[in-house]
């Protein structure tokens, strides 16, 4: 086996690190602070090829591998979850639906707009009494005239309030089958009547990031508008969080990398009792044991990607480094405050953020919990 990644991966790797340290990190704190959501962030990082990377040159896409764009998110990850958290939802769950299940159509239509970072889409699964238990969706869709005719709420949408995002993915109950739920994907444009967008603040974490409930009132969309086919909204939708759960795992090793060279260079310069507190062996085992999950990290989700990419089953590998990532990235922010002690509870250190920021990968994508039973399932319990 070789571990060695490609000199295109370590291309990636450099330029994205580059533009976040240049670029976002100098605004990362105001922009938390002010909850503020950034237009000209998310369009920098559209010119710099980070939509779509995965997709056809003819779609707008670079045509790169799952890899690639897992490295993205990581490097971003590594500087501000709430950058990482535009890019990863817009990526897995915004462009992906539409790629995999959209016709040529479909795909001529929105895709090119979604590669530049002019323009972001959402995907609406959650909703207020509907979270792990997806099942319990209440939002329906009935097909009137050969149009949908939507109604229902969402809830915690990413990038799905902001000026620039023009679309959302739709999961809706379609009918009753032998007393089960027939799901269903519907493509809704913003612009539609009866489709009310309310951005959501008051976030403890990716405060920078656009978080919206989704309101259809009688939202009437064509039939033309169906992603996929009727009944297979569930089938769509896991094998979106399957990939989706890739660049989550990517935001947690990326936080958690963040997290851990805060700690060390804080550790190197902090000096108590006449020397640097990493000279303690408390806190150089502290920070020995954030390198190791790191580490073991990071090669579980390039793993999950390299099977991805040869078109393996990745099922399994995708739960496992979700759950893993986010755990880590806990376990990593968490000692990181601890060795910044006092002034790591103070908005001054960049490692607060990281604090708070991580906190949401254990619920987003499928809790922790979900993902042990994903996992429980897939080896046979």
């Amino acid at each position: 086996m070789n571990f060695d990644l490609s000199q295109e991966h370590d291309l990636i790797r450099q330029t994205v690190r580059e533009f976040a340290e240049r670029e976002i990190k100098p605004v990362a704190k105001d922009l938390d602070e002010k909850a503020e959501f950034s237009v000209s962030l998310t369009k920098r990082m559209g010119e710099l090829g980070l939509f779509g990377m995965y997709l056809p040159e003819k779609y707008g896409g670079q045509d790169l591998d799952t890899l690639s764009y897992i490295i993205a998110v990581e490097e971003i990850a590594r500087v501000d979850g709430s950058q990482a958290a535009t890019l990863a939802a817009h990526n897995s769950l915004g462009i992906g639906p539409l790629f995999y299940y959209g016709t040529e159509e479909q795909k001529m239509k929105y895709l090119p707009k979604l590669c530049t970072g002019e323009a972001l889409w959402s995907f609406g699964l959650t909703e207020p009494g509907a979270g792990s238990d997806s099942r319990g969706s209440k939002t329906t869709a009935e097909m009137k005239d050969n149009t949908w005719v939507i109604n229902g709420s969402k809830i915690f949408i990413t990038n799905g309030a902001s000026d620039i995002s023009i679309g959302c993915t739709v999961q809706a109950i379609s009918g009753i089958i032998d007393g089960k739920k027939q799901f269903t994907t519907i493509i809704v444009d913003s612009d539609t009547p009866g489709f009310r967008r309310v951005a959501m603040h008051g976030k403890m974490m990716w405060r920078a990031s656009d978080t919206a409930e989704l309101f259809f009132d009688d939202c009437r969309v064509p039939a033309s508008n169906l992603l996929g086919k009727i009944g297979e909204g569930s089938k769509i939708m896991l094998a979106t969080l399957d990939a989706g759960r890739l660049s989550i795992a990517a935001m947690g090793l990326g936080a958690a990398q963040g997290a851990y060279e805060l700690a060390l260079a804080y550790a190197k310069e902090r000096k108590q009792f006449g020397q640097p507190i990493a000279s303690f062996q408390i806190n150089a085992f502290k920070l020995a044991d954030m390198a190791m999950k790191i580490e073991l990290a990071r090669n579980l989700l390039y793993k999950a990607c390299w099977l991805k990419d040869e078109k393996r089953p990745f099922g399994l590998e995708s739960a496992m480094a979700k759950l893993y990532c986010s755990e880590i990235a806990k376990e990593v922010a968490d000692e990181a405050v601890q060795i910044h002690g006092g002034y790591g509870l103070m908005k001054d250190y960049d490692v607060e953020r990281f604090y708070r920021d991580q906190r949401l990968l254990q619920i987003g994508e499928g809790t922790s919990e979900i993902q042990r039973l994903v996992i429980s399932r897939l080896i046979g319990c």
